[in-house]
């Protein structure tokens, strides 16, 4: 497209759950370079929803393949399950248009094969839903990670603990249950984690060192607890811990702890806290951590659109890589390491 145009990308919103008419419906609708010309999803209830939201001269459909006939989308956000975003985003992006897929893109690195089959040109017009990589507080941890205090080996633990079992909310419970019967939380959450881990400590790990993974409740289909510790360059430890489906949670936090600082940032806000010698920085937001950066991602997305960025950010190769480490944890999890004879 013309990067020069003033002309509203035109949007659609595929997957009204939690994520979609939460985050990325709002998000669209309070861009002013975005047109959203339709929104889709199989139960009425949710498009009932979404037409409340954006105006009734916004169509709903239950079928994507209605939204294909019916509108000249440029892009379509993809709000859908990971187990079927992959079929959907190879789809899209063969008839030309842009996707911006939620992640992770799959539950599984051999479910991505078919977006690896697309030629190089099609899969540029990818962008993974990373969100929070767009976030001001994960580029200022990556500037004291390159520039100090925090350069040199670090330890940094992870604890992600998200979706408590509520019995008030049958209806999520379920839908979580469902997530975890196509994989453990280290799949759905580390997508997330290890692209933040990548970006501010500047690549992947070296290795996983070990993992681990505890199935709290016996009708559960995978573990709902999982561990790993990675070795990075240059000296550094992440302990990293996922959980779901437990009456109450942990702290949900990222620590850092180099020799001559400590910081922590919030899981839920991105509140950032810099301890050192000299005193106390924060960094802190006013605006909720959901509207900024799912407003920093949509603007991405247009940039991308428009011709104005020449690479995704994040991209499929971000996707994949992080995809591609929480499987290896889950696998190295649930693997039993083997006897060694005497």
């Amino acid at each position: 497209m013309d990067d020069g145009s003033t002309t509203p990308v035109r949007v659609a919103l595929v997957g009204l759950g939690d994520i979609g008419l939460g985050a990325h419906l709002p998000a669209l609708l309070r861009s002013e370079r975005v047109a959203l010309v339709g929104v889709v999803d199989p139960r009425p209830e949710r498009r009932a929803l979404a037409v409340e939201a954006a105006g009734s001269d916004v169509p709903a459909y239950a079928d994507i393949d209605d939204l294909g006939s019916a509108t000249a989308a440029d892009a379509v956000v993809l709000a859908t399950p990971p187990w079927v975003t992959t079929g959907l985003a190879v789809t899209i992006l063969r008839t030309g248009q842009y996707v911006l897929a939620e992640k992770p893109l799959a539950t599984s690195v051999a479910a991505t094969h078919a977006l690896v089959e697309l030629p190089p040109a099609d899969l540029a017009r990818l962008q993974v839903g990373l969100t929070y990589r767009h976030d001001p507080a994960l580029a200022r941890l990556r500037t004291w990670i390159r520039d100090g205090p925090l350069d040199g080996p670090l330890l940094i633990r992870a604890h992600i603990y998200d979706e408590r079992l509520d019995p008030t909310d049958p209806a999520h419970s379920h839908r979580i249950r469902e997530a975890l019967a196509h994989g453990s939380p280290v799949v759905h959450e580390g997508a997330h984690v290890f692209d933040w881990l990548a970006y501010v400590l500047g690549g992947p790990p070296e290795r996983v060192a070990d993992a681990w993974a505890v199935r709290t409740d016996a009708t559960f289909a995978a573990p709902n607890l999982t561990g790993a510790r990675l070795a990075y360059p240059r000296g550094t430890t992440a302990l990293v811990e996922f959980g779901w489906l437990t009456d109450g949670l942990p702290r949900c936090e990222l620590s850092l702890l180099g020799q001559r600082a400590y910081a922590v940032l919030d899981g839920f806000t991105f509140r950032l806290r810099l301890t050192m010698a000299t005193g106390v920085e924060v960094v802190d937001d006013p605006v909720d951590r959901t509207t900024r950066c799912f407003d920093r991602q949509v603007e991405a997305f247009v940039d991308l659109v428009r011709g104005r960025v020449d690479k995704a950010v994040p991209g499929f190769a971000e996707g994949f890589a992080s995809l591609s480490l929480a499987e290896e944890v889950a696998r190295r999890a649930t693997t039993r390491p083997s006897r060694r004879r005497e």
